[in-house]
């Protein structure tokens, strides 16, 4: 066996260029990820990236009949992604001529979970309006980003409020029509149009509740709807209207994903409480 020469050696050079180049690489993979992210396209993109592993593991473990099913299925693989995602490709190149995709990267703060703040003030403003036979479109986004449904609207952020509500869903208003989403606890637009469902709900309801169950079947987003004809409020989700709720009701199914408001302060004092109580 022949001894390993290191003089043989050589370290391959590293230019300046090579480094611009890997960081100009690295910078674009980073833009198309946050791009994708902030729409429903993050969904599909996660489906396409589990179809790729397991398509890596039936080559190694010689599924023949999965591999050969992937196989034909990529040859047509690059024009579906295209039809898939042309309307996310679309608002990208407008993002990147608006240069809004490169402020997004620098203002990519997400706060999780909706608060159990916003869900009060959302279910106040709700039947509140109810009871005036106000007719309300309100989305909670949940985990899939509803920035594509953003778009069609004009843009508010501001704090969620139920006075605030109230007055965008006031009738004859320039904000009333079209529903409001809100996202990381912020009212962040309103006017939004949202696509309708082909399911047959019934014929007792009108577009607003066909918009509702319609934005659920394409995201989770918690969407609360108040019949201006019956003033009821109803709430689609997973694609399901759930209807006649009462304001216990609603708070209680809204609340399966919401985030606690400073729990640990709570704790703290609690716990102060019983310290001061035990001495």
């Amino acid at each position: 066996m022949s001894e390993l020469n290191l003089s043989t050696l050589s370290i391959p050079s590293f230019r300046i260029t090579d480094i611009i180049d890997i960081l100009l690489v690295a910078l674009l993979i980073y833009v198309v990820m946050i791009w994708i992210k902030e729409t429903r396209a993050w969904s599909l993109f996660k489906g396409i990236v589990v179809i790729f592993i397991i398509s890596i593991f039936s080559y190694q473990l010689h599924f023949y009949t999965v591999s050969w099913i992937i196989e034909k299925t990529l040859s047509v693989g690059i024009i579906a992604l295209i039809v898939l995602f042309q309307p996310e490709f679309r608002k990208g190149l407008e993002q990147i001529g608006k240069g809004n995709i490169v402020t997004n990267i620098f203002n990519n703060d997400e706060e999780g979970k909706i608060l159990q703040k916003t869900v009060k003030e959302v279910v106040t403003a709700a039947y509140k309006m109810a009871k005036v036979r106000t007719g309300a479109l309100i989305l909670l986004e949940q985990d899939v980003p509803l920035g594509d449904l953003e778009m069609t609207g004009i843009p508010i952020d501001a704090i969620v409020s139920s006075q605030l509500l109230i007055n965008i869903f006031e009738n004859k208003t320039p904000l009333h029509d079209g529903a409001v989403i809100i996202r990381n606890n912020r009212v962040a637009a309103a006017t939004c149009i949202l696509p309708l469902t082909q399911t047959e709900i019934g014929l007792d309801l009108g577009t607003r509740h066909r918009a509702a169950v319609g934005a659920s079947e394409e995201s989770d987003a918690y969407i609360i709807v108040v019949s201006e004809e019956t003033g009821g409020v109803s709430v689609a989700h997973g694609g399901k209207l759930y209807r006649g709720l009462s304001e216990s009701e609603v708070t209680k199914m809204i609340s399966k994903g919401v985030k606690p408001t400073h729990k640990g302060i709570k704790l703290w004092k609690g716990r102060k409480n019983n310290a001061k109580k035990n001495k």
